[in-house]
């Protein structure tokens, strides 16, 4: 199936002229800011928009600095930082010298900082009454020495917001694990399948309510991407409707509807997800249209470990749908819920009866992680070499679907059943 293109690319001088019509005016020259970016898993032309954005906002303001959204993802080397937006170690240090470049810290306890407290009345309110509980709103406290919190980052149906971007990149980007574990064990508690792809969710109410603690302005650059390439640049401040403009783009051009499920599908993972923490994407954007029975297979020959930052925890933990965890509660619930939640994501809806889980669909990795392994951690395993990429891009049954680029393209049904 080929995906759908965008009627129309944008030029390098339009990026630059949609980038200054959208930040004219609208810093003073005191003002102190901190451009908020995604970190490598995430397509977007950032050396373009770095370059664009320093050159329009150096002379106008106090500072300018730049810190990358990590959320757990591991930290950024400087020499890959330096690439990833886009500037030599010479430049760095000569036109770029006062331009600060930041890795978030999420499990540095020093660098957070707690601007409230949600009580758990207002929690449950805003999650529908899936939890109750108080919800303390911690974040990089970096975000305290500015004037100015200007996100730039794409917008992509997500599996926990619905769609990325916006105060996303607050939280969790550059939040504490409070945030960081809460958000994500509630989307958990939804699945995937009924989240992703969709404007309002609990987790995008909560992360907006908590967004209305951050004592600075917000600005956003919302992009709408493909393949590097942008189709849209929606820009605004919080009060604006530009994050919704842009997950409206988004879903135009990042969701294929299909009358039918299909049995088997194979997700071409891309080198920018360098583990199945972030490879597992492939799955998410594919689950909604695979039939009960059936199975994907993430094909990522590049990929030799679970994640780099909780490897170790899903070793232990293996990968379990929510009812299983529900009823082993006491075991599980003092392990980080964000890698709950991601083992759930992975094993996607399951049912748990009588100590037997059934997963309605089955995961197979197709990577360097050995047999053994998945087998260990309740995945499947498939020998990457064994895969015949000729027939699965030239194969026209309708019960198979080939996605080349997987990850950030979602695939649903017209039905939009969710069994």
């Amino acid at each position: 199936m080929k995906l759908k293109r965008p009627i129309h690319l944008l030029t390098p001088t339009e990026i630059s002229t949609h980038l200054a019509d959208g930040l004219h005016n609208r810093f003073q020259r005191s003002d102190k800011v901190l451009v908020i970016i995604p970190d490598s898993t995430r397509s977007l032309p950032l050396p373009v928009l770095f370059r664009e954005i320093t050159d329009q906002l150096m002379g106008q303001v106090t500072q300018l600095d730049f810190m990358i959204a990590l959320g757990t993802h591991p930290p950024m080397s400087e020499d890959a930082i330096l690439s990833h937006v886009g500037i030599t170690p010479t430049a760095k240090t000569t036109y770029y010298a006062n331009v600060n470049l930041f890795n978030h810290t999420w499990n540095h306890p020093e660098s957070l900082v707690t601007l409230t407290t949600i009580s758990d009345e207002e929690v449950s309110s805003l999650t529908d009454g899936l939890i109750k509980m108080p919800l303390p709103v911690t974040i990089n406290r970096k975000i305290l020495d500015y004037d100015v919190a200007l996100v730039c980052g794409p917008v992509f149906p997500h599996e926990v917001a619905g769609f990325s971007g916006g105060n996303k990149y607050f939280f969790p980007g550059i939040s504490g694990p409070e945030v960081i574990d809460f958000t994500h064990w509630v989307g958990a508690l939804m699945s995937s399948r009924q989240v992703i792809g969709t404007y309002d969710t609990p987790i995008r109410r909560l992360i907006n309510r908590a967004a209305q603690e951050i004592p600075c302005f917000r600005m956003f650059i919302n992009l709408v991407v493909l393949e590097n390439s942008l189709a849209g640049i929606y820009i605004g401040d919080h009060k604006s409707k530009a994050w919704l403009e842009a997950a409206e783009h988004s879903s135009k051009l990042h969701i294929s509807w299909m009358t039918k499920p299909v049995n088997q599908a194979l997700a071409r993972i891309p080198l920018m997800y360098d583990d199945l923490w972030t490879g597992a994407k492939g799955m998410y954007k594919l689950e909604p249209v695979i039939a009960d029975g059936g199975e994907i297979i993430l094909f990522a020959p590049h990929i030799c470990e679970l994640s780099y930052t909780h490897g170790r925890l899903l070793d232990r933990i293996g990968f379990h749908g929510i009812e299983f965890f529900r009823a082993h509660w006491e075991t599980y619930q003092h392990f980080p819920w964000t890698v709950l939640a991601h083992s759930a994501h992975v094993r996607g809806d399951a049912i748990y009866i009588n100590g037997e889980e059934t997963p309605r669909i089955q995961l197979t990795l197709a990577s360097l992680i050995s047999k053994e392994r998945c087998k260990k951690v309740g995945l499947g395993y498939c020998d990457p070499k064994s895969i015949d990429l000729t027939w699965w891009e030239t194969n026209t049954h309708p019960d198979y679907l080939y996605v080349p680029r997987a990850g950030e393209h979602l695939f649903r049904l017209t039905s939009n059943s969710i069994d």
